[in-house]
């Protein structure tokens, strides 16, 4: 799913090719994408985009007559800019939108299509997409303390809870807990205050340095290669090759549709988290610590 650093280089990429356009029109090839009727989809075409936002991971087009279309990508979902009147390609294509500029297609790869448009008229309907969190990036060190400690959760469901913090998903929360040293199960509560200002330390320090990075290799053109999977991170997918700052194969925690990348030694204390399905199968003969596990994988081990 884009996060934070990636919906803030697809803005800076749309503004120049947005901002004081007219949006021509709106072709949708999904029924399922819309997912508001009032206004009706059709009152945003001939307006004016008078200016771009991120609320969370969603992206959205303010046109002029108060009016807002807001574009969550969710997982699968991927923008990409194209000559004017481009075709909606067929297999994964769910909208376009035409400008005399260019054209902004909306994908969406796999079969469950999760994407979805809004369009709202007024601030107040705006609102709604709000979950209330904590932009991090702009946070003194009391606010984020007050947001992680809102409740007691284990950081990695804190640090991904768009409640507590705004625009964090899976993928960018694996290489703050690891940057901070500290393991995604750990409980909000008992962080100590060392602890916590190490998380926000990390924090800002991946946000900011993926969104440079995504930034330099956009440059003047459009990111056509967002994924939650890039050379370069830490951990997050990367489990089975060797941590960047130990060695030590990643690990992760498998659960629902998505998974958490950790590294034992760096962040657990050299402890490897059960796997709700794996550790229940193996029971007994499940490894408790990365010795256990390495012993295991040696050559000629039983």
């Amino acid at each position: 799913m884009p996060e934070l650093p990636d919906v803030v280089v697809y803005l800076e990429a749309l503004a120049p090719r947005l901002i004081g356009q007219p949006l021509r029109a709106i072709r949708l090839r999904s029924p399922f994408l819309l997912r508001s009727v009032d206004p009706p989809i059709r009152e945003a075409e001939g307006r004016l985009v008078t200016g771009l936002r991120r609320i969370g991971k969603r992206i959205v087009l303010q046109l002029d007559g108060d009016l807002f279309l807001v574009i969550h990508l969710m997982i699968a979902g991927r923008l990409h800019w194209k000559p004017a009147g481009a075709k909606i390609p067929g297999r994964l294509g769910l909208a376009a939108f035409d400008f005399a500029g260019g054209t902004l297609l909306l994908t969406e790869a796999g079969t469950k299509k999760r994407a979805s448009l809004h369009l709202v008229r007024g601030a107040a309907a705006l609102r709604q997409f709000d979950r209330g969190g904590l932009e991090a990036l702009e946070a003194d060190p009391a606010q984020f303390e007050q947001a992680l400690r809102r409740e007691n959760h284990t950081l990695k469901r804190a640090l991904t809870d768009p409640r507590l913090f705004s625009g964090i998903g899976n993928a960018y929360s694996d290489e703050i807990l690891h940057r901070a040293r500290l393991s995604p199960m750990r409980q909000t509560t008992r962080l100590t205050a060392e602890e916590t200002a190490r998380l926000r330390e990390a924090t800002l320090r991946v946000l900011r340095d993926w969104t440079d990075r995504l930034r330099r290799e956009t440059g003047d053109g459009f990111p056509e290669k967002v994924t939650a999977f890039r050379d370069g991170m830490a951990v997050h997918g990367r489990f089975g090759r060797p941590c960047p700052e130990c060695g030590t194969a990643v690990q992760r925690i498998v659960y629902a549709e998505n998974e958490c990348n950790y590294c034992p030694r760096c962040q657990t204390d050299g402890e490897i988290l059960a796997d709700r399905a794996l550790s229940r199968l193996l029971k007994d003969d499940w490894p408790k610590t990365v010795d256990e596990l390495e012993e295991l994988r040696r050559p000629g081990t039983a």
